[in-house]
C-alpha cells in the first residue's frame, strides 16, 4: 500500500504513529504528497477528488482518505486494537475532539501562512484559538484517567494534535494551566512512534 502524506501534517502523523505502533508500517509506503488549498498536489487530487492528505492506495480496492476512515481501516488490519469494542464511544469521541483541536488549528495556520496580512480576521483566528481552549480544558479535566489507560487511537489522536500546537501555535502556551495534559503529552512524546514522526519544516 502506498500512504500519500506530508511531513508537516497532523492528521497524516496520527496515522504515521498507527502503522508504527501496529506493526504495518512495513507494508506501507510513505510518498510525501504536500500541497494546500490554493496549490493542490496533483498526484493526492488524482486520489482524493478533496484533494486532502492523508490518502491510503491500496492493492486490492479504491483509496481510502480522511485520517480517520484510514485508522479505522488499518485498525482492521490490525485486529480491532486501537478502537476497542468495549470503549468504542469513548475512543471515537476523543479522536473527535483532538481531530476539532486540529481542525481549528490548521484554519489559524491558514490563515497566517496563505492569507495577505491586510486581510487577515484575528477576532476570527481567535475564535478557533477559543475552541481549542475549550477542548484542552475538557481534555484536562475528563479524559486524563482515559489516557492514562491501554493505547487505542484517542491517545494518538490527542498525541498528534498536542504535537500540532506545538509546531505550529506554541507562542499560545497551551500547557499553562493544563498540568495534567501536560505531563501525559510529556511521557507520550517519548514513544518511538511519535519521535519518528515529529513534525518538520
Amino acid at each position: 500500500m502506498q500512504l500519500l502524506t506530508s511531513p508537516t501534517s497532523p492528521y497524516c502523523r496520527k496515522v504515521e504513529v498507527l502503522l508504527r505502533e501496529s506493526g504495518l508500517d512495513s507494508h506501507v509506503t510513505e510518498t510525501n504528497a504536500s500541497g494546500t488549498p490554493l496549490e493542490p498536489n496533483a498526484t493526492t487530487t488524482a486520489a482524493n477528488p478533496i484533494g486532502k492528505i492523508p490518502v491510503l492506495i491500496r492493492d486490492d480496492g479504491p483509496a481510502l482518505y480522511d485520517s480517520r476512515v484510514i485508522c479505522r481501516y488499518l485498525d482492521s488490519l490490525a485486529g480491532g486494537v486501537y478502537y476497542p469494542e468495549k470503549r468504542l464511544w469513548e475512543v471515537l469521541t476523543l479522536e473527535a475532539t483532538a481531530d476539532g483541536i486540529l481542525d481549528a488549528a490548521l484554519l489559524m495556520a491558514y490563515e497566517w501562512r496563505l492569507r495577505p496580512e491586510e486581510i487577515r480576521f484575528e477576532p476570527w483566528v481567535d475564535g478557533q484559538w477559543d475552541k481549542i481552549a475549550r477542548a484542552l480544558d475538557v481534555i484536562e479535566a475528563r479524559w486524563i484517567s482515559h489516557l492514562e489507560g491501554r493505547l487505542g487511537m484517542g491517545h494518538i489522536a490527542v498525541g498528534a494534535a498536542l504535537g500540532y500546537l506545538d509546531f505550529r501555535h506554541d507562542a499560545r502556551g497551551w500547557r499553562t494551566g493544563r498540568p495534567l495534559l501536560t505531563d501525559w503529552f510529556t511521557r507520550f512524546s517519548e514513544r518511538p512512534s511519535m519521535q519518528d514522526t515529529v513534525p518538520a519544516l
